[in-house]
């Protein structure tokens, strides 16, 4: 009888200790550390990213050629602010400048949608363009954009971009590229007809030393077609061209 009421008393006093120090307790855990899944995942942080995708010298019977094409970002994982630029300087001038400025969205885990404006400056009259677009991961990881542009002066363009990363090792990679822009009006101006206008594609082998500097060799190949043709041929200039690149890939 004495051990049983020993034994109640002792049940009583430990339900009344753990009674008064739950609360005290309950104040000294993170709350948000109690979750599901752990403490909420900052989303809001503003991220930054570099690349160079071509930065590359052109070497071919026609002449020879320096071409850069890359992009920038900054912001969130929900909006971002995107700038791309690509052009070539041939015989000491600038052509194909083109220079873009986007709002980015993500609209699904592989795509992205992007409103902005776009700017040609180079030796040839500027243009201004009001564009949007999407770009993204198509199954098996091809990289592809779209873009559509409208003028103030009725002229309507688009651009198709496409290139896949194929791993013949962890650190040699195969790059085919290609990129065509189309154009609803002739604009003498700039040389440029209606209709698909002219196709910049490439095959390059890069070997990256590291993920932010990767040299490569490739073959490149730039062709006009339709009026953007003929206004080539007038002044004697060819219409197509394959030519040995020599280049580097980078980002930081």
């Amino acid at each position: 009888m004495i051990m049983h009421r020993m034994t109640a008393s002792m049940t009583v006093a430990a339900m009344t200790v753990v009674l008064c120090t739950a609360p005290a307790v309950a104040q000294a855990v993170d709350t948000s550390a109690a979750a599901p899944y752990g403490p909420p995942i900052e989303d809001q942080a503003v991220y930054s990213h570099v690349i160079l995708n071509q930065l590359e010298g052109r070497f071919g019977v026609a002449g020879n050629s320096f071409r850069w094409s890359g992009e920038a970002w900054t912001g969130t994982d929900m909006n971002r602010l995107w700038l791309k630029s690509e052009g070539e300087i041939t015989r000491d001038r600038l052509e194909d400048g083109q220079q873009e400025l986007f709002y980015d969205r993500p609209v699904s885990t592989y795509f992205d949608l992007q409103a902005g404006v776009r700017s040609d400056i180079d030796a040839a009259p500027g243009r201004n363009w009001a564009a949007f677009g999407i770009q993204g991961l198509m199954p098996y990881f091809f990289e592809v954009s779209a873009t559509a542009y409208a003028s103030s002066s009725g002229h309507y363009a688009a651009k198709l971009e496409g290139s896949y990363d194929l791993l013949i090792t962890q650190r040699l990679i195969l790059q085919p590229q290609a990129e065509l822009n189309f154009y609803s009006k002739a604009d003498p101006g700039r040389a440029i007809g209606s209709g698909l206008s002219d196709i910049d594609a490439g095959l390059r082998l890069r070997y990256e030393f590291s993920r932010q500097f990767a040299p490569y060799i490739g073959i490149t190949y730039a062709g006009r077609f339709g009026g953007t043709a003929n206004f080539a041929r007038a002044p004697g200039e060819r219409t197509d061209d394959v030519r040995f690149t020599v280049g580097v890939r980078t980002w930081f």
